[in-house]
């Protein structure tokens, strides 16, 4: 087995296999990849057989002398696919960290993909962590709904819902990218942050993924107050972003926003993802929002980094 850098000659090659693996997700093909590609120095990997065929796909970047899988997503760990057995994985590693060595890289940064997007039982990358000493050094806690078994929600807050969301309000796909990004620059003002994504790349995101990512906005007597960024991918409809202004947070918006897309998404979907609720590197639990996501009868999973030093 050998590792090659990720160049343009790969770029079909890399999105079909992804399309096919048993964890890739639309967030790991190159279109959504490289939106970004002026802010990180992309150094993905390729794993190729004897007969260079593709084994496996490591979407990275170089930051100074540590690799990170992948610094711009949410996940990033290896991608492989169902004829991949666990030895087929250990070499993987075996050759990476061959290769680290060689490129004098001094840590290595693992950003493993979240169970709820496995297509299929896929641990053989936790167990190939364990056998090159790898240690999880942060773990995040988000909040999922598995709409198999769903919690029952308060009856308040249904009812509540229902009541007051009359026909004054609506919810609809929006493309007011600007308002968008104003709402979600004045919902973050009090934590001196600005959203992830500014209104051009939201633009470009959702022209090139139609199916995928989709924006909502909440508007009342056709004044949009709320917005609700969705990734949907084949199991997980997920809550990439949720912004208010002071009028929406006023008025509740946010809980309606939570109750819309349980009742039009659960029969869709097999989980609804809210996002981690996490600070501090994983260390801090926002109680507070943590309480909200579990109020509409969303439990935690944990999205896992490990490290390796060399």
């Amino acid at each position: 087995m050998i590792i090659e850098e990720y160049s343009n000659k790969f770029y079909n090659s890399w999105n079909n296999f992804v399309e096919n693996s048993r964890q890739g997700t639309f967030l790991l093909k190159r279109d959504f990849m490289e939106y970004h590609s002026d802010r990180y120095n992309d150094n993905s990997l390729i794993f190729l057989d004897d007969d260079k065929k593709i084994v496996a796909l490591l979407p990275a970047n170089l930051k100074n002398d540590l690799l990170i899988s992948h610094e711009g997503l949410s996940y990033g760990g290896l991608i492989y696919g169902n004829k991949q057995k666990t030895c087929d994985i250990l070499k993987c590693f075996e050759v990476l960290i061959a290769y680290l060595k060689h490129k004098n890289i001094k840590k290595f940064i693992y950003k493993r993909i979240p169970q709820i997007y496995h297509k299929i039982p896929s641990d053989e990358d936790l167990y190939s962590l364990f056998s090159i000493n790898a240690t999880l050094y942060r773990r995040d806690i988000g909040y999922v709904i598995e709409n198999e078994n769903i919690i029952k929600i308060s009856r308040n807050k249904k009812t509540r819902y229902r009541k007051n969301f009359n026909d004054d309000y609506e919810i609809k796909i929006t493309s007011d990218y600007n308002l968008f990004y104003e709402i979600g620059t004045e919902a973050l003002a009090r934590f001196n942050v600005k959203p992830v994504h500014n209104s051009l790349e939201i633009e470009k995101l959702i022209s090139t993924f139609k199916n995928n990512i989709k924006l909502y906005g909440v508007y009342f007597k056709n004044e949009m107050h709320a917005v609700c960024l969705v990734f949907e991918t084949s199991k997980v409809l997920h809550v990439q972003s949720m912004y208010a202004n002071k009028f929406a947070k006023k008025n509740n918006f946010i809980d309606f926003m939570y109750l819309w897309l349980i009742d039009n998404f659960s029969k869709k979907f097999k989980y609804i993802s809210f996002g981690i609720s996490t600070e501090n590197n994983g260390k801090t639990l926002n109680e507070g929002l943590a309480k909200q996501k579990e109020s509409f009868g969303s439990r935690a999973i944990c999205y896992d980094f490990y490290e390796l030093n060399l």
